[in-house]
C-alpha cells in the first residue's frame, strides 16, 4: 500500500505531539517553497521538514533554495517521504511509547 503525503504528515504531527513537541504548518501567504511544517521540540530542537509523497515527490528548485537558506541560518530542515524516515529523524522512539 503507497502512503500518501498527508499521511505521513499526520503521523509526522503525531510522533511531535507524543514527543511533548509541536508540530506547526506552515502556508505564509505571499511566500512560495516554505517548508510544510516547523517543527519545535524539548532539547530545544527546532526543525523545518518539507514532506512529499513517497513515490514521484518531486523538490523544486524553490524548495532547494529555502533549505539552503535556512541551513545558512543554522536551522535544521529535512526533506521527508516515508513514515521510516519520520522515525529515523526522531530517533525511531516509538508515538505509543509511555513512561
Amino acid at each position: 500500500m503507497v502512503q500518501r503525503e498527508a499521511s505521513i504528515e499526520d503521523y509526522l504531527k503525531q510522533r511531535a505531539e507524543a514527543l511533548g513537541g509541536v508540530c506547526i504548518k506552515l502556508s505564509p501567504m505571499g511566500l512560495r517553497g516554505v517548508p510544510d511544517r516547523l517543527m519545535v521540540l524539548a532539547g530545544p530542537r527546532v526543525v523545518f521538514v518539507e514532506l512529499k509523497r513517497p513515490s514521484g515527490g518531486v523538490i523544486s528548485k524553490l524548495q532547494h533554495w529555502w533549505r539552503a537558506r535556512l541551513l545558512a541560518l543554522g536551522c535544521e530542515h529535512h526533506f521527508i517521504k516515508t513514515r521510516a524516515e519520520v522515525d529515523a529523524l526522531l530517533g525511531d522512539r516509538k508515538h505509543d511509547e509511555r513512561t
